[in-house]
């Protein structure tokens, strides 16, 4: 009957369907082949959850961690979502690595008890004047801060050959982790005083130099353009352009006098919580790459200038 035959159909499409998108090992190894900075999400990804090379056994001790880095990695490659359950935090591990991985249950019922440690640093947060140094101190003194900032710092170490890509990933694990309250404050921290601790604390918090200084400088110009060819980047630029920088158009690209005047004054920032959240998300992207307008064409000028403002300067959250 015709009823039978659609029934066939649609049994046979959804296996395909599913054979095509469920298979985590397969989807993992496109994401290690592809050139697009997986990689460097999939390495953070074995660091956190513990997956020995030989073998290819895990022992995820740090569940949580383990989650949270499969998370991001569902959130920046979506094709994941599919094969990733993400209701129960146990599939969530079991379905990416594969059933030789062992987990203690206990360690996601601890979930709850890891929140209130960090909903305490959350309230210190709220209080003025939080310098560099005291932000470091006050996440080292948090367990959970601790143990997220210490995989940060790991990767991120200078003392080994510094991988840009892995660093930016571990930086945006690392504040994708955090309550937007700490997150805000450990993206806002600054020293007043001329203070070397202070600002040795600073350039650990703010990825420096691994994640955010290229030799030689690019252009902000070429920042963008290259930001604009990935498709992770892109998002978090268009998101972070809408959200903080709706008023100032496309229009006015071309136009040299307009810049100038937006540059000139006081260029119009929405510097709302959105906002806010939208630059924080910027952080290991290549939009937090230091970047220059030297050497570049007077006709291009203006514009770089423009960028690097919208990039680089705080003035719209001070």
């Amino acid at each position: 009957s015709l009823y039978s035959v659609f029934t066939v159909l649609f049994v046979y499409f959804t296996s395909i369907s599913t054979a095509q998108t469920t298979d985590c090992l397969h989807l993992t190894e496109q994401c290690i082949n592809v050139p697009d900075g997986c990689e460097s999400v999939w390495n953070i990804v074995e660091d956190v959850c513990n997956i020995s090379v030989l073998g290819n056994r895990c022992k995820a001790e740090d569940a949580i961690g383990c989650n949270r880095i499969i998370q991001v990695l569902a959130d920046e490659y979506p094709e994941f979502k599919n094969c990733v359950c993400t209701t129960d935090d146990f599939c969530r591990i079991t379905t990416l690595l594969g059933k030789q991985c062992s987990i203690n249950k206990d360690n996601i019922s601890m979930e709850t008890k890891l929140q209130w440690s960090l909903s305490a640093l959350s309230k210190q947060a709220y209080t003025a004047n939080r310098t560099c140094l005291d932000v470091n101190k006050e996440c080292v003194e948090d367990e959970v801060c601790n143990k997220q900032l210490s995989l940060y710092l790991k990767v991120c170490s200078v003392n080994k050959k510094c991988n840009m890509e892995e660093c930016q990933a571990a930086i945006r694990f690392f504040y994708q982790n955090m309550p937007f309250e700490v997150a805000q404050m450990m993206t806002f921290c600054d020293c007043i005083q001329p203070d070397e601790s202070c600002h040795r604390a600073k350039e650990l918090l703010h990825g420096k130099p691994c994640a955010v200084t290229k030799v030689p400088l690019p252009s902000c110009l070429n920042v963008i353009h290259v930001c604009e060819e990935n498709k992770l980047c892109r998002k978090k630029y268009r998101t972070f352009w809408s959200k903080c920088w709706r008023y100032v158009t496309k229009k006015c690209y071309d136009d040299e006098a307009c810049l100038e005047t937006l540059i000139k004054g006081d260029m119009p920032c929405s510097a709302n919580a959105d906002c806010k959240a939208a630059y924080i998300s910027n952080w290991g992207t290549m939009l937090r790459v230091e970047c220059t307008c030297q050497n570049l064409p007077p006709v291009e000028h203006s514009l770089c200038k423009l960028f690097h403002h919208m990039l680089h300067s705080k003035s719209c959250f001070s």
